[in-house]
């Protein structure tokens, strides 16, 4: 009777599964840890689930103020623009209705006395 799990045939499973296995080593190196190394070498940071490569932005590139500028200082300094411009605007309008008034009242002083 043949037995099918002969040492010759278990050093070659062996031998097979081994190399499968050092194929599979040299895979992972090649798609997923030499892409990351390169990447962040570059200085970007890498996703090993995705294998993105992603350039880091600075929350300043996000937020639109300094750096070293806390939120309630951003905040204040946004809100005292925001009242100048109400203050320009106010002032507009202002000007606007007196230049309307001073036109209304050349008008009645050109117009002829019925």
């Amino acid at each position: 009777m043949k037995r099918f799990l002969t040492f010759p045939r278990l050093s070659m499973i062996f031998l097979g599964l081994f190399g499968v296995a050092v194929a599979g080593v040299f895979a992972v190196q090649a798609y997923w840890v030499t892409p990351g190394e390169r990447c962040e070498a570059a200085g970007k940071w890498y996703d090993m689930d995705s294998r993105i490569c992603a350039q880091p932005i600075s929350i300043a590139q996000i937020t639109g103020r300094p750096n070293g500028v806390s939120r309630a200082q951003a905040s204040a300094e946004k809100n005292r623009e925001l009242v100048r411009i109400e203050h320009e605007l106010a002032a507009q309008d202002r000007a606007r209705d007196a230049e309307i008034a001073r036109q209304k009242a050349a008008l009645a002083a050109a117009r002829p006395a019925n």
